[in-house]
């Protein structure tokens, strides 16, 4: 629209400008550039003012109107363009981010697995020559059948939904089963983010049909140990009260890729054991899953909020 309106002014002033060039060679006029303009080309003309047909400037000869319609096509293109490109300016601003208590929090969410392994090596930590797989498939529920790749896709889910609707900006790993992302690059891609906390979502498995409960791992000597541990004693028990479960502790090792390469807060959850019939069937049952990611939830805010309690949760 500023273009045609550009263009709109430049053909006034040059239809003018052509109109005082024929009358320097007459009688010289006293004419406002609006009286100028022809009847086609304004839509306004004083009722009581006749217009002497020795002011209206002569017919535009054939190299001035070819002249005119080219500018007035060029207008029309470039405004095209312009409005194209007010169009894309548009879709790529942000997008509506909720306000909430976790407002300006970065959370990292890496549902465990994938639906195929990688037995391909990779290190295990920064400067060690130890390797493991690159990324597993993971344990298959006893009971449901169940693969736990697509357990903790659907506790990841949830998980992020409730993030979000907190004011959360949620990254995830992966949202589909047919991946194939290392422990390694899972890591580095939440490090890349720049997120507050990234959670290793997985389901723990077990000889012993019996065992059964959460615990949350955490590495031992890199440089986000300390704050990652801090973090985990907050959660820990937000989940095990949302859920009943038993708590198992936390664990602090070097065992684990995943934490290892991290370079922000980093933990890895055992939602429960798929090898325990019954606490297969609830990690797999939608209001579990519920009360689980619930209580994930309560346990990060209570991270980034410290006057925070379970009471605030609508």
């Amino acid at each position: 629209m500023k273009l045609r309106i550009l263009t709109i002014f430049v053909l006034c002033c040059y239809m003018f400008l052509c109109g005082c060039g024929r009358e320097e060679s007459g009688a010289s006029s006293s004419r406002t550039p609006q009286e100028g303009l022809t009847s086609s080309e304004t839509s306004y003309q004083p009722e009581t003012d006749s217009i002497n047909s020795e002011e209206v400037p002569a017919s535009l000869d054939d190299t001035e109107i070819t002249e005119i319609s080219t500018l007035l096509d060029n207008s029309e293109e470039l405004e095209t363009l312009d409005n194209a490109n007010d169009a894309v300016d548009e879709s790529t601003q942000p997008a509506n981010i909720q306000e909430g208590v976790l407002s300006g929090i970065k959370i990292g969410i890496d549902p465990g697995h994938q639906q195929y392994a990688n037995t391909d090596p990779e290190t295990i930590a920064p400067n060690s020559t130890e390797t493991k797989y690159k990324v597993t498939g993971g344990a298959q529920g006893v009971s449901t059948g169940i693969p736990e790749y697509v357990t903790v896709l659907d506790i990841s889910k949830k998980l992020r939904d409730k993030l979000e609707a907190e004011g959360a900006e949620v990254y995830m790993t992966r949202e589909t089963h047919d991946v194939d992302i290392s422990n390694q690059e899972r890591a580095k891609m939440m490090n890349e983010y720049g997120v507050d906390l990234m959670l290793r979502v997985h389901c723990d498995s077990a000889e012993n049909s019996s065992k059964q409960g959460i615990a949350l791992y955490v590495s031992q000597s890199n440089s986000i140990a300390e704050i990652s541990r801090e973090y985990a004693e907050i959660i820990l028990p937000y989940v095990t009260d949302a859920t009943g479960a038993n708590n198992n502790g936390i664990v602090q090792n070097d065992n684990y890729t995943g934490q290892n390469w991290a370079e922000v807060p980093c933990m890895m959850i055992e939602c429960g054991f798929v090898s325990n019939p019954s606490e297969d069937e609830l990690l797999n049952s939608n209001g579990y899953q519920e009360m689980l990611t619930d209580g994930i939830l309560q346990g990060i805010i209570a991270c980034f909020d410290p006057t925070y309690v379970v009471d605030n949760m609508e």
